[in-house]
């Protein structure tokens, strides 16, 4: 399955996707398959984040993982409804199953990020 060319990604299968003025984040489907039935979500970011910090994990019933941004700025929102849900990543890993928004500091970061084909290409 080819990932959605609307996103940006990180090695570690963080998508980062230009949604307005923010950044919308959630993890691949790549990752998901990998990780098979999610658990668990804990962000533990908050407020100013810089790119390349833990945003938090993720748990399944075969992995921990750690997760990160690629984007520097301000968490402005995150997925209440997966704490309760998590298996929505599963689902829906790249619409119901995001994870959290950011106004990012410079939107510029993006740019060094993976395309979807760059992604894809690795995995």
């Amino acid at each position: 399955m080819a990932s959605p060319e609307d996103r940006r990604y990180l090695e570690s299968h963080e998508w980062h996707k230009v949604d307005g003025d923010l950044i919308t984040i959630g993890i691949s489907q790549f990752a998901v398959d990998e990780l098979t039935d999610i658990t668990f979500l804990e962000i533990t970011a908050g407020g100013q984040i810089s790119a390349g910090d833990p945003i938090g994990e993720v748990e399944s019933v075969k992995a921990t993982s750690d997760l990160y941004t690629g984007i520097s700025g301000e968490v402005v929102e995150i997925n209440s409804e997966l704490a309760d849900h998590p298996e929505l990543i599963n689902e829906d890993p790249y619409h119901n199953g995001w994870m959290l928004k950011i106004k990012p500091s410079d939107p510029a970061e993006l740019d060094v990020l993976l395309s979807a084909a760059d992604y894809d290409a690795k995995h």
